[in-house]
């Protein structure tokens, strides 16, 4: 029997959450799916969290420059090449592969996990009316309640279109809780306070940072920021002149992220934007405390006694609510449990999972005409 091939489409395959999750998945069905990922930007470093037995190849794009219609033709060539079963699209930077379906070559499914820095404070009229061009005949994925209102408000998708999917997070061991060892790489004194990001503008780490020069006011801790990314030399000449350098460590890439949380105390979170971010929900699965931005549905996903330290907008209330955390350990710790049987019972990592197989299953049984060359059998 031939398994189903899906096409991915990602503006980049970097680390981020979307490709986070599509490895999960991949994880998960096993041999069920062949995939096809197709970077926009040729970055395909997200590959190396994925297993060398997955059935996944990787597609070299050589598509136009210019304008929009120029690659929309491109990519359509492509997909009547590959006959894929079924294209996937993520987001607004892989908009023209939604464009080169338009008369519905394949089967299409997309995900929107939420918007970038041009996007965060009001939605760009001309994109909110290509979606609604462009997305209205195939199935849509959110992850949030905020976005699910705005596809089918704001961009006018067909409600029956439109299908809310939570992320969903594996929780490790509880006897697995804190890492002796990881917290020995993080020299210094007191309590850590962590993050974990892809250092882009809009993720603001230059909030957590001065909120942390605050907390030190009142408080002797470490801060931890596990991510690599554009903004982190910057990052770290600001650590260096406000006079943090040996209380930030900035650990760069982590092959495996989700073990840093193990050695966090509080987890902290200071983005402009964001949806469903993993982040949270790993945080959440490690018994974490969190202080966060007040930001897409990070309010509603964590434990009903966390939204409390919910709500920062700016430096000082972020600041403020790090310090309610650290001078009190019992508040840590119930919130920790709180956010950690919220994400067993919430956001299953199972169920997702069997949501996005139903999904991806669909109708469309594979088909003799899906073997391209490229793809293991």
């Amino acid at each position: 029997m031939i398994q189903p091939l899906v096409l991915h489409a990602f503006s980049t395959f970097g680390v981020g959450g979307p490709q986070v999750r599509f490895a999960n998945l991949v994880a998960a069905f096993g041999q069920r799916y062949r995939h096809i990922v197709a970077a926009m930007d040729g970055n395909y470093s997200c590959r190396s969290i994925i297993k060398s037995s997955a059935p996944v190849t990787y597609l070299d794009l050589r598509y136009p420059s210019g304008s929009t219609l120029r690659k929309a033709l491109y990519f359509r060539t492509r997909l009547r090449e590959i006959r894929p079963d079924l294209l996937v699209t993520y987001n607004w930077g892989a908009i023209e592969w939604a464009i080169a379906n338009a008369a519905a070559v394949v089967r299409h499914v997309h995900v929107e996990d939420g918007f970038g820095p041009d996007e965060t404070d009001r939605r760009l009229r001309r994109r909110s009316w290509a979606r609604r061009l462009w997305l209205r005949s195939c199935s849509v994925v959110v992850p949030s309640r905020i976005l699910h209102r705005i596809a089918t408000q704001e961009w006018g998708l067909p409600t029956d279109h439109v299908q809310y999917i939570p992320n969903g997070v594996k929780c490790a061991r509880s006897d697995q809780r804190f890492d002796s060892k990881l917290r020995e790489l993080w020299p210094g004194n007191g309590l850590i306070i962590g993050t974990v990001a892809t250092l882009r503008p809009e993720k603001n780490i230059t909030r957590l940072i001065r909120a942390f020069r605050l907390v030190l006011d009142t408080y002797a801790c470490r801060m931890v920021i596990v991510g690599d990314g554009p903004e982190r030399y910057r990052l770290e000449l600001l650590s260096s002149a406000l006079g943090l350098g040996d209380r930030i460590h900035f650990t760069g890439h982590m092959e495996n992220p989700r073990r840093a949380y193990r050695g966090f105390d509080i987890f902290a979170l200071s983005s402009d934007t964001e949806q469903m971010p993993f982040t949270i929900l790993e945080a959440m699965a490690a018994g974490l405390p969190i202080a966060s931005t007040g930001v897409g549905d990070i309010d509603e996903m964590v434990s009903a006694p966390n939204r409390a330290f919910v709500s920062a907008s700016d430096e000082i209330e972020l600041a403020q609510a790090l310090k309610t955390l650290l001078g009190d350990a019992r508040a840590r710790t119930r919130l920790g449990q709180g956010n950690r049987s919220k994400a067993l019972n919430c956001f299953n990592h199972d169920a997702m999972v069997e949501a996005y197989d139903r999904l991806f299953s669909g109708n469309c049984p594979a088909t003799a005409a899906s073997q391209w060359r490229g793809v293991p059998q």
